[in-house]
């Protein structure tokens, strides 16, 4: 497996993302050596933890706003580039990435970096994984907070508005990062800063592998290969009593109504306090980052 490294210069510029960042090893079944990047920010001994996964084509940088409420109410924000993303190194060929080697190598950044009596946040992808994780390691876990996202099976498969966005990842002849975060949020347009710091990791269309591949990996059928790994997970969340959070915006076609599967399914989401992000779009961390933060804080509480 050949990877790619975005050099440090590349991130110089990122606005309010300027924490140093930690690296973990972890090895993939061919033996090659992957570096994982996160941020950890807040006090090691704090009250709680908060566990923040990104989606695609994002990274870490997508939940500068959230952390900054979190973390100015003391508590311990980690957030995670997912391999491909962000300052984590980039495998170059598309076929390096599947499903379960997303979720093999995150489980080995999680384990080797300890991480308990977590609050799991996740979004898109982030959720696909970070709901995986949770569900393999359930001992780690406190609680989860779910906005815009699933653990799809592929039954049923995915809506219209996935499947267009599935078609262009593999269609379009260059794969315009920026500008899908920006035609994902509903307040508009980012600043031109903000912008540049979504493009940063990707100095060229090389880099870009995980952000084309991930749309085709989402199960959209029975037949695909993670589907019997994430039915297994949902029989976890169907018994799954500690809190479960919904947070989904209103003014995402991707992800609408995708809260009423879990709130219908998983125990902990009866007696546990949802909402819904107005002004939302599909990156809601971008678009109401500080909203969502005094939710989960306020559900928390």
């Amino acid at each position: 497996m050949e990877l790619l490294r975005t050099p440090d210069s590349a991130f110089a510029n990122v606005p309010d993302w300027s924490f140093e960042p930690t690296y973990t090893n972890i090895t993939a079944d061919d033996g090659t050596v992957i570096r994982v990047a996160h941020v950890d920010i807040g006090p090691k001994d704090a009250a709680e933890t908060f566990l923040c996964m990104h989606g695609e084509p994002s990274w870490s940088f997508l939940y500068r706003k959230v952390a900054r409420v979190l973390n100015g109410a003391g508590h311990r924000v980690i957030a995670p580039d997912l391999v491909g993303f962000g300052r984590s190194d980039k495998p170059t060929l598309t076929s390096d990435f599947t499903y379960e080697r997303h979720v093999e190598w995150m489980s080995q950044w999680l384990v080797a970096n300890d991480l308990k009596n977590l609050t799991l946040v996740c979004q898109d992808w982030g959720s696909l994984i970070g709901l995986r994780l949770a569900t393999a390691f359930p001992d780690r876990f406190a609680r989860i907070v779910l906005a815009n996202g699933g653990l799809p099976t592929g039954d049923p498969a995915p809506n219209e508005a996935f499947m267009a966005w599935r078609k262009f990842s593999q269609e379009t002849p260059t794969f315009p990062t920026s500008q899908i975060i920006q035609g994902g949020c509903a307040k508009k347009p980012l600043a031109p800063e903000v912008l540049a710091a979504y493009d940063a990791p990707y100095p060229d269309e090389s880099y870009k592998s995980a952000a084309r591949i991930f749309p085709t990996l989402v199960p959209a059928s029975l037949d695909n290969p993670s589907s019997k790994a994430n039915i297994k997970a949902w029989d976890v969340l169907k018994t799954w009593t500690k809190p479960f959070i919904c947070a989904f915006s209103d003014s995402d076609p991707v992800s609408k109504n995708g809260e009423w599967a879990f709130r219908k399914a998983v125990p902990g989401a009866e007696t546990s306090m949802h909402t819904t992000i107005v002004g939302g779009g599909h990156f809601l961390q971008e678009d109401c980052g500080e909203e969502l933060a005094n939710f989960i804080l306020q559900a928390i509480a």
